[in-house]
């Protein structure tokens, strides 16, 4: 037993002295250091690279559309690297409006005044300066529809502004494009990040770490935005009740089925949901998802209707949150969304007449 601790008190003295050392020499000066560092770098690259990095998938209803898009929008077919030290879905959901930079755009307000009284604004950006199109009447023009509480002034819309205004260019929601089918005047459309199915994403965002980290906070932009025009609606809703309410569920049962005249919220989030509608498109529509999006939880992805429709496609990412996609070691002037965007608008306004002869 004396010799078992005098054992233990040399071994404890001995690493004392080990780890004072190490102290002194600093831990990024030792070899063991570096070689930890190394060894923790290199186990890193391998998963990232075999685990992270992924091409996406593409599902289209038709061959003639996959073809289109390989020849013309090929970023659709290659490898998505997330960025490296922000990956994960709730990461680049949050970080990306602080990340990326908002290019200044100057715009023009139109506001329409509409049969029922209400007011629709539109920011048009003309592009007059452009030296493609010198002729504004056949200046390609494309409709930008922020999310659910976004506006103009976001960053993912600026970006796309500015890449229009690259290509010399002055898309849409999935409901009117399934209840117009091709009478639409839409050329083609393009969305990112879609909910589609809005009983699955309320779900989704009521788990406690989303409903923490975005559900509440939405709940209050909502609330702050009609709170605004209170007294045009106090008539007909209960406004002090929309205003305690603590979900974006709740908001929609308190106020916006109530609004547009839904018996139920569940008649209101069917006939907000587009999943159903995806297979009466009639006009080319590239659709971006992650399928690591909490607000589009990758089960209601309507894959199998994809398949049935020729008009759609859609492009689906390992990684990437909701309106993220951010790549790069400092992703602040493009995402793997900006890349998509441009090259599918250029694809279909350069070469769009190509998929009717296919």
């Amino acid at each position: 037993m004396q010799r078992l601790a005098m054992d233990l008190r040399l071994l404890s003295r001995e690493l004392s002295l080990y780890l004072e050392h190490q102290v002194r020499v600093g831990f990024f000066g030792s070899g063991v250091g570096i070689s930890l560092i190394l060894g923790f770098s290199v186990a890193y690259a391998c998963y990232y690279l075999s685990s992270i990095a992924k091409k996406p998938q593409l599902v289209t209803g038709g061959e003639s559309f996959s073809r289109f898009l390989q020849d013309h929008c090929p970023v659709v077919t290659e490898t998505y690297y997330p960025t490296v030290w922000c990956w994960e879905s709730r990461g680049q959901t949050l970080l990306r409006p602080f990340i990326t930079s908002k290019p200044p755009v100057q715009y023009r307000n139109e506001l329409i005044k509409t049969a029922d009284g209400g007011q629709i604004s539109l920011d048009w950006f003309d592009n007059d300066n452009n030296k493609s199109y010198m002729d504004a009447s056949t200046r390609p023009t494309i409709l930008l529809l922020p999310g659910l509480t976004g506006t103009s002034k976001e960053s993912y819309i600026l970006h796309m502004i500015h890449l229009s205004e690259e290509l010399g260019y002055r898309m849409l929601l999935l409901n009117y494009l399934g209840k117009t089918g091709p009478k639409t005047p839409l050329k083609a459309a393009a969305t990112f990040s879609v909910g589609w199915n809005t009983f699955a994403c309320s779900e989704s965002l009521e788990k406690p770490l989303n409903w923490l980290l975005f559900n509440y906070y939405l709940t209050t932009c909502l609330q702050s935005s009609v709170n605004k025009h209170r007294h045009m609606f106090v008539k007909q809703i209960d406004m002090d009740h929309v205003m305690k309410a603590k979900s974006i569920r709740e908001f929609d049962k308190r106020f916006t089925s109530v609004m547009f005249g839904y018996r139920t919220i569940d008649d209101y989030y069917i006939d907000a949901s587009p999943n159903h509608r995806l297979k009466s498109v009639g006009i080319p529509v590239l659709c971006l998802n992650s399928v690591d999006d909490v607000f589009s939880p990758s089960h209601a992805i309507p894959i199998e209707t994809a398949k049935q429709n020729p008009n759609v496609a859609l492009v689906l990412t390992s990684y990437g949150g909701h309106i993220g996609f951010l790549e790069g070691i400092w992703p602040r002037q493009s995402t793997y969304m900006d890349r998509v965007f441009k090259q599918f608008v250029q694809a279909m306004v350069e070469h769009g007449d190509e998929l009717s002869n296919m």
